[in-house]
């Protein structure tokens, strides 16, 4: 039983038992029959708003990197998606940052739904995981971090990728790739995002084991960091020529939008002619680069089903159900093989 049909049921209990007091005694006066008759209009009426509560739905907020980006909108229109089929059980309160470096803009959204009472849990991708644990510690209301952690004891569950694992496949897949390509000598250089995020850290840790494991070798001191965005990336990229002229077996980025702008970048230089580019994300304008061939592969997060359980996670807890502190949104690796089936899938998500 949710907390509004059990407010409900108590209400209603209650209006029961004084309707019941007031048809009790000496076989029942006019003047007693009265006050029962006045008893049950009003046990009626409080049925009929106990009726209205219950069907009130939960209300959430859901606060995202940014609003302004592919992957965004898709996770945006995987919790639309779920409000739409319940909507006699959740609303939900979207909102994001104009960028994903906008961190007071993040900071500030959160700490005004923090503010509104009617909100009854919080669903949070945290640009600064450490600023927002300290903003939601003070709540006596749910949390669930989700595409980025939160380590806080308000957080009741994390929904999204298992970041470590996917760049992990994503690099296994690239070493296959490049020895395929006829490189022996596997190096693998990384345009990494903002240096210190979580998620770029799990990213990179995924990148590193899966080269190294694979048989090729993960160039730890020539990382560049890119800040995550795609014009950083093409400078990143120019770097790396410049210092390896004879070319590199597979560039691995943090997103897909810094893999398209590097792979572009050295699309006009022979020694990258079959160079590995690795993106991650699986946004549809990169997989659509992969159809064309502009870009190898990217590992692919389901960012849909990111948004979708979310609010899944959040009614099940609210309703009372044991969660799970990890729900795994999945991983699949994009080539042109199965390119094209994801650019459908994901089109239609948007529509």
């Amino acid at each position: 039983m949710t907390k509004k049909n059990l407010l409900a049921a108590l209400l209603a209990g209650a209006m029961m038992f004084s309707l019941a007091a007031c048809g009790g005694g000496n076989g029942g006066s006019t003047d007693n029959g009265g006050a029962a008759a006045d008893a049950g209009a009003a046990s009626a009426d409080a049925g009929s708003a106990g009726a209205s509560d219950a069907e009130t739905p939960y209300e959430i907020s859901m606060v995202l990197k940014t609003n302004s980006s592919e992957f965004w909108q898709l996770v945006q229109a995987g919790a639309e998606a779920y409000a739409e089929e319940h909507p006699d059980l959740v609303k939900v309160s979207i909102k994001g940052p104009p960028s994903e470096s906008s961190y007071d803009e993040q900071l500030n959204m959160v700490q005004t739904d923090l503010t509104v009472e009617s909100f009854d849990g919080y669903l949070i991708a945290p640009l600064q995981s450490e600023a927002i644990a300290t903003q939601i510690a003070a709540t006596d209301k749910p949390v669930i971090a989700f595409d980025t952690r939160i380590e806080s004891d308000k957080v009741v569950s994390f929904v999204g990728t298992g970041n470590k694992e996917a760049a992990k496949q994503g690099a296994i897949a690239a070493v296959e790739a490049a020895k395929a390509a006829g490189w022996t000598d596997i190096k693998c250089i990384e345009i990494a995002g903002v240096q210190g995020d979580a998620t770029n850290t799990a990213r990179m840790e995924g990148f590193r084991e899966g080269v190294n494991e694979s048989g090729g070798e993960f160039l730890d001191d020539e990382v560049q960091y890119a800040n995550a965005v795609a014009d950083q990336a093409v400078v990143c990229m120019e770097a790396i020529m410049s210092k390896y002229p004879d070319g590199v077996a597979i560039i691995c980025t943090n997103n897909d939008d810094m893999a398209i702008a590097a792979a572009r970048t050295a699309s006009v230089n022979p020694s990258y002619a079959n160079t590995i580019f690795l993106g991650f994300d699986g946004q549809i304008s990169a997989c659509e680069a992969v159809v064309a061939g502009q870009l190898t592969m990217t590992a692919a997060q389901n960012n849909f089903d990111i948004g979708y359980k979310a609010v899944e996670t959040m009614v099940r807890h609210l309703q009372g159900e044991t969660v799970e502190e990890f729900v795994d949104t999945g991983t699949e690796i994009i080539t042109k093989d199965n390119a094209q089936a994801r650019i459908d899938r994901m089109s239609g998500y948007l529509k």
